[in-house]
């Protein structure tokens, strides 16, 4: 039987994943620029579908982009959970270290670096902040979901 994995997923056209198993090791990270909402819905249900062991969809973000995610992750049958940047990032960094989106984005890329560096992830691109976010609410989600 396969691990149970939770996806992790910074919305947006230019958007953060983060694939993690249920015991919080990062599987991998990697951002995709899907340019518009019809290679969007596209790319959602070949992610989704490739990922048979997903009990988990993590998303931070809203509006069009995130319908989309959450219509594909309910017709096959994947629970959702949403979070803000506030409450993720709140788990993470201090006042000062979120006091403000440029902020908070270097101090993301800098603990989502570290996590990188001690996980068996083959992420070898310059870290952006999109997938360092992913990996953040991905890490968040597993700490969550271990609690209930």
């Amino acid at each position: 039987m396969k691990t149970e994995q939770i996806l992790a997923v910074d919305l947006g056209v230019k958007t953060g994943l983060a694939l993690f198993d249920k015991g919080g090791r990062l599987l991998w990270c990697r951002s995709h620029n899907l340019g518009n909402m019809t290679r969007l819905r596209r790319a959602v249900h070949n992610i989704l579908k490739d990922l048979p062991s997903l009990i988990c969809l993590v998303l931070e973000g809203g509006g069009a982009v995130g319908e989309v995610w959450k219509r594909e992750a309910k017709r096959q049958g994947i629970k959702v959970i949403e979070v803000s940047a506030e409450e993720w990032r709140g788990e993470f960094f201090s006042f000062d270290m979120q006091k403000d989106g440029r902020t908070a984005k270097k101090s993301a890329l800098k603990l989502a670096g570290e996590i990188i560096k001690g996980s068996p992830s083959a992420y070898r691109k310059k870290l952006n902040h999109d997938t360092a976010e992913a990996v953040l609410i991905g890490l968040w989600a597993v700490r969550r979901l271990a609690e209930s």
